[in-house]
C-alpha cells in the first residue's frame, strides 16, 4: 500500500474529515461558513418574528388602553366633596357603580325615542366585590326610586339645588359625580370606582361575545322596543338584547322591578357565556370583547386604563357562577305616587350594611315576608336572602 494511501491529492492541504468522507478542509470551512450563515439568518427570522409579535401586542394594548375615556370632571366634582364621602371600612373589598346611560347616539339609537339633549341613568348597578374576591354581589337601584339628589354641578357649569326626586334624575342633572354622591347618600356605602356605558356600547358588547341565550316563555311583540322574539330559547344579538333589557310596556307586569328582573337574568346569561365559552382563554375571543368593552367605557381615571381595569377583574374570574348574585334593593311603591318607588324598610339597610362591612347576603327568586330574611317566623338568619338570582340559575327550566 502506498504511504500516500489516505492523504490528500497532490497540491491540496488540509485534512479529511474521516474515511470514505472525502472533504476538504476548504468544504470544511465552506460547510461551517454556511452554518454560521444559516444559524445567523434563522436567529434573524426569529428575532423577526418576536419582534413583529412584540410590536403587534404593544400596538393592540395602545389600542385598548387609548379606548377608555376618563371621567375627568366627575373625578374632580368627587374630590370637592371628599370630606362627606364615606369612607371604606373593608380594605380589599371593592363598590363600582356601573350606570347605564339611555344617550340615543351612535348608529340606529335614534329609533329608541328622541334624544332632547340630555342623558338619564337607564340602568345603575352597584357592583360589591368581597375581599379576597369570594363572591360578587350586583344590586339594581331602581331608576324611579325617591331619594334626596344633593347639589350638584350641571354639565354647563350652574349648580343645581338639592332635590327629592327620582334616583335617575342625579344623572340627568350632574352627570356620574353627581349619581354616585346620591347613591353614597342613600346607602353609606364609599364607591370606589364608576363606569358609565350607552346604548351602543351595550350592543357591541353583546354582539363580541356573538349573542347572548335566553329563555322566553312566551312570544315577545313589542312595538316601543322594536322588539320581535319567539317563544323558547333564543340568541340575543346586540340590538335585540338592548330591547329585551329596555322592554317594560308589553312584558311582565309593566313595572320597573320586572324590568330589572329580566335586566339582571341576562346578565347572568352573559357572565355564564363569558365564563363557559373560553372567552376570557382564547386571545382571538377575547380581543374583540376587549375592544368593544374599553370602547364602550367611561370611568373614574383609576380604572382608565387597561392596567387599571385588571387588577379589578383578575380576581373576579375565579369566583364561582353560584356566588355571582343580582338583586333589587327592597322596593315598594311610593306611598304618594304608585309610579315611583321607595326603599323598604329595614330591609333596606339590613342590606346595606352588608355590604358596607363586606358580610354574605344570599339571594332567591321566592324570599321570605318583608323582613328581607327569607324567613317565614321573622328571624334574621346569619346571612339575610333577598329576593333575586345568580350566574349559575338555570332560567331555561
Amino acid at each position: 500500500m502506498s504511504d500516500t494511501a489516505g492523504m490528500p491529492p497532490s497540491g491540496r492541504t488540509g485534512r479529511a474529515l474521516g474515511p470514505g468522507l472525502g472533504v476538504s478542509a476548504s468544504g470544511v470551512g465552506l460547510i461551517r461558513r454556511r452554518r454560521r450563515r444559516w444559524t445567523r439568518a434563522g436567529t434573524l427570522g426569529v428575532t423577526a418574528v418576536v419582534a413583529a409579535a412584540v410590536g403587534t401586542a404593544s400596538a393592540i394594548y395602545a389600542k385598548l388602553d387609548g379606548n377608555i375615556t376618563p371621567d375627568e370632571a366627575a373625578a374632580a366634582e368627587l374630590a370637592r366633596y371628599e370630606k362627606e364621602r364615606p369612607t371604606s371600612l373593608v380594605r380589599d373589598a371593592r363598590n363600582i357603580l356601573v350606570i347605564g346611560s339611555d344617550s340615543r347616539s351612535g348608529p340606529g339609537n335614534g329609533r329608541y325615542g328622541r334624544d332632547p339633549g340630555t342623558e338619564r341613568s337607564d340602568t345603575t348597578i352597584l357592583l360589591h366585590l368581597s375581599a379576597g374576591r369570594r363572591s360578587a354581589t350586583a344590586v339594581s337601584i331602581p331608576r324611579d326610586l325617591m331619594v334626596d339628589v344633593p347639589a350638584c354641578l350641571r354639565r354647563d357649569g350652574s349648580r343645581a339645588e338639592p332635590m327629592f326626586a327620582m334616583f335617575n334624575h342625579a344623572f340627568e342633572s350632574g352627570g356620574s359625580a353627581c349619581t354616585v354622591r346620591t347613591l353614597e347618600q342613600l346607602t353609606g356605602i364609599r364607591v370606589d370606582h364608576h363606569m358609565v356605558v350607552d346604548f351602543t356600547g351595550f350592543k357591541e358588547m353583546v354582539d363580541a361575545v356573538k349573542g347572548v341565550q335566553i329563555c322566553l316563555k312566551q312570544s315577545i311583540h313589542d312595538k316601543a322596543a322594536k322588539l320581535h322574539l319567539p317563544a323558547g330559547t333564543v340568541t340575543l344579538n346586540g340590538e335585540q338584547a338592548l330591547g329585551y333589557v329596555r322592554a317594560r310596556k308589553s312584558l311582565g307586569d309593566g313595572s320597573d322591578t320586572d324590568r330589572m328582573d329580566r335586566q339582571q337574568r341576562f346578565l347572568a346569561a352573559l357572565v355564564k357565556k363569558v365564563r363557559g365559552n373560553d372567552v376570557l382563554l382564547n386571545p382571538v375571543k377575547l380581543y374583540p370583547v376587549l375592544d368593544a368593552a374599553t370602547s364602550a367605557l367611561t370611568t373614574d381615571p383609576a380604572l382608565a386604563s387597561l392596567r387599571g381595569l385588571y387588577h379589578l377583574v383578575r380576581g373576579v374570574r375565579d369566583i364561582p357562577t353560584d356566588r355571582v348574585q343580582f338583586l333589587t334593593v327592597p322596593r315598594e311603591s311610593y306611598v304618594y305616587n304608585a309610579n315611583r318607588d321607595q326603599l323598604v324598610e329595614p330591609d333596606a339597610e339590613r342590606l346595606f350594611e352588608r355590604l358596607r362591612t363586606d358580610r354574605p347576603v344570599e339571594v332567591t327568586p321566592n324570599p321570605g315576608p318583608r323582613d328581607g330574611s327569607g324567613d317565614p317566623a321573622g328571624r334574621v338568619s346569619p346571612a339575610p336572602t333577598f329576593r333575586g338570582n345568580t350566574a349559575a340559575d338555570d332560567h331555561c327550566r
